[in-house]
């Protein structure tokens, strides 16, 4: 059906905005339901649709590929009513005392993510269930699981079209993900922007009110969560920090990790992946204006983090220099814990040593870029991030 409606947009030419129907219907294929829940989501879908029509420059394989992802995250809005009629009691079930790892990208919230995971009392959201949310079933079956399965061919075909961005971002079917999966149920995520070239979107989404959006988020969590009701959460995102407000606001018992590092060597990097990502969706993406974009956006992210921040119990809050993610990342840990009030037994930090010491930094292989080929000058970084360097001690860090 997927396929169908790719070649229909195709040689009808339609517009995506024309074709909403037809994705509605190869979402509904096969599922036996058809309530996708409250109609608030077509706002963003509705609008993501026209900046694609007006303003994306995809080729015929973007074109495809953002066909596919809009079906896949219709099927998933679907398939979490559907549960959720099944299991009302599931939206019962508290998440309580969640840890979110926040900050700039590039600044080691991958491997505390992974290190925090191992701990055997906490959980974390799977890319595969991420991907296709359910109840998470034993870990014993998944290798069985269809959707564990499209997961593992969806990734492998990823890192083929592009080899580089494994060492910029390595993601693995059973390895922890991004919750940016949930936010896309309500087409409120960074993601689409990132990938194509969207501002009118881009301006929307950035006026959003998100409570909404990370109410579904809880309650897709208290999904697949169900079956291990008593594990923490742990999640990351870097986009979380964007809308702080109205995380605390649905969490408001949240432990929140954010981790530091100088802008100046995190912008050029993140200006890179962005590029390598869009590049899969667009001809020659402007990296110069991407990372002009970039550099405003986290800019006024950190200033609107530290606003919240203020206002809030310091208590709620982790510091995490990614200096010290580097040097003793099992110790970052073990003060982290003990901030919130929480305990790392001697099992859990056995397996976070062991994890550490098989994952080594670059073992994926080594990100090269440079500032001056996306424009991004020191001086320019240093002024623009003055503030956040100074209210948090960030340290100015000499080029590799």
């Amino acid at each position: 059906m997927i396929e169908a409606v790719i070649e229909r947009i195709r040689s009808l030419q339609l517009g995506f905005a024309q074709a909403e129907q037809s994705l509605h219907e190869a979402a509904r294929s096969g599922a036996g339901f058809a309530d996708f829940g409250d109609e608030s989501y077509l706002a963003g879908l509705r609008t993501l649709l026209e900046a694609y029509d007006r303003e994306a420059r995809l080729t015929p394989t973007g074109r495809a590929m953002v066909t596919q992802e809009l079906i896949g995250i219709l099927r998933n809005r679907l398939a979490v009513q559907r549960a959720l009629a099944e299991r009302p009691a599931v939206l019962e079930a508290e998440i309580r005392r969640p840890i979110f790892v926040l900050g700039l990208p590039r600044t080691g919230t991958t491997a505390l993510h992974h290190l925090l995971g191992q701990d055997p009392a906490n959980q974390v959201l799977e890319f595969w269930l991420a991907a296709s949310p359910r109840p998470r079933p034993p870990r014993e079956t998944w290798p069985g699981e269809p959707a564990f399965q499209e997961a593992e061919r969806f990734l492998e075909a990823m890192y083929e079209a592009d080899p580089s961005l494994k060492a910029i971002h390595l993601m693995t079917a059973d390895g922890p993900e991004e919750c940016r999966h949930l936010l896309q149920q309500t087409f409120t995520d960074d993601t689409f922007e990132c990938n194509a070239t969207i501002p009118s979107y881009a301006a929307w989404y950035a006026r959003q009110d998100m409570r909404p959006s990370y109410a579904r988020h809880r309650d897709v969590l208290k999904l697949v969560g169900s079956t291990t009701p008593k594990r923490r959460w742990v999640l990351k995102y870097p986009a979380h920090m964007r809308h702080l407000s109205a995380l605390l606001h649905i969490y408001p018992d949240a432990c929140i990790v954010q981790t530091h590092r100088d802008p100046a060597r995190v912008l050029p990097s993140l200006s890179s992946l962005i590029t390598g990502w869009r590049g899969l969706y667009e001809d020659a993406p402007d990296a110069r204006a991407i990372a002009s974009w970039q550099l405003e956006l986290w800019a006024s992210t950190l200033e609107h983090a530290m606003a919240v921040r203020r206002a809030q119990d310091p208590g709620r809050f982790f510091d995490l220099h990614f200096r010290e993610v580097v040097v003793d990342p099992v110790g970052a840990v073990g003060r982290m814990y003990a901030h919130f009030g929480l305990e790392l037994d001697e099992k859990a930090e056995r397996r976070l040593r062991a994890w550490h010491a098989a994952n080594p930094q670059g073992k994926h292989g080594e990100h090269r870029y440079s500032a001056g080929e996306f424009g991004l000058t020191p001086g320019r970084m240093a002024e623009r991030f003055a503030a956040y360097r100074q209210h948090f001690g960030v340290e100015q860090e000499t080029a590799a």
